[in-house]
């Protein structure tokens, strides 16, 4: 990929409308070239920046109440003096405003959520990890040596079970990088398909009921759990994905130690 088409992608990029192949294609290209890559962060800065609620005006209320009072006194005969050009004023204005909430409605329908845009960056990076020697940092099926392995790599202790007697073996973990910050990621095994599950801190309440949700084929269960945030995905049909989620789950105790 050409710096003229990483280009002509990064807007839709952002906006998680590209798919998963041109997605990685120019994930690559953004690695290797410094000018896309600050196109691509000054693009994210603009769009939190329109983002932010600061930008938003609210009428003073002294106005609201002026305004309020006049429709109302136009609308009870009241004001016998108001001026003509005021009686097609407020159609025109009601009119303006209901279009503007339709504009408002659309954009806000229509952009990603951030749980949309973590799920794609779940899904790229499991995809990537699919790729030769891409798998694994410390390969290991002993969850003794994984769970050691991310001490000093990451600000948190990730929980490492094996499930092995379930017929999930663990593969071995790795370091990963999901909105921003470095995560860990463990890798299990079932037949020939890999889980990929990742894990970094949360600030919400705990949610073990697992969201299901389908990406490029993909299949993803996110929850919540003991103040950390767990995504799992595979192309494991959902059944047995979710009956690994559930082993993950049963042993509270384990998941702590």
């Amino acid at each position: 990929m050409n710096c003229q088409e990483a280009r002509r992608l990064i807007d839709a990029y952002v906006d998680g409308e590209l798919d998963i192949v041109k997605s990685l294609e120019l994930e690559a290209h953004l690695a290797d070239c410094r000018q896309c890559a600050q196109a691509y962060s000054e693009l994210r800065g603009l769009r939190s920046v329109v983002n932010d609620p600061a930008l938003r005006f609210e009428p003073p209320a002294a106005l609201r109440t002026r305004i309020r009072s006049a429709i109302r006194d136009e609308a009870d005969g009241t004001r016998p003096s108001l001026r003509p050009s005021w009686r097609w004023m407020f159609p025109a204005i009601s009119f303006a405003m209901l279009v503007l909430l339709a504009w408002s409605v659309v954009v806000f329908l229509g952009r990603p959520s951030t749980r949309d845009l973590v799920a794609q960056e779940i899904v790229s990076s499991h995809v990537r990890s699919l790729m030769e020697k891409h798998l694994t940092d410390v390969p290991s099926s002993d969850q003794h040596t994984v769970k050691p392995w991310f001490d000093g790599r990451l600000d948190f202790s990730p929980p490492v079970k094996d499930l092995a007697s379930a017929g999930f073996s663990l593969a071995g973990g790795r370091l990963d990088y999901i909105g921003n910050r470095p995560v860990a990621a463990l890798i299990y095994q079932r037949r020939q398909h890999y889980i990929n599950v990742f894990i970094w801190p949360s600030t919400g309440a705990s949610d073990a009921s697992g969201r299901a949700l389908v990406r490029q084929g993909y299949n993803l269960i996110h929850w919540t759990n003991s103040g950390m945030n767990y995504w799992a995905v595979s192309d494991l049909n959902l059944a047995e994905l979710q009956q690994f989620v559930q082993l993950l789950q049963e042993d509270r105790s384990a998941l702590r130690f």
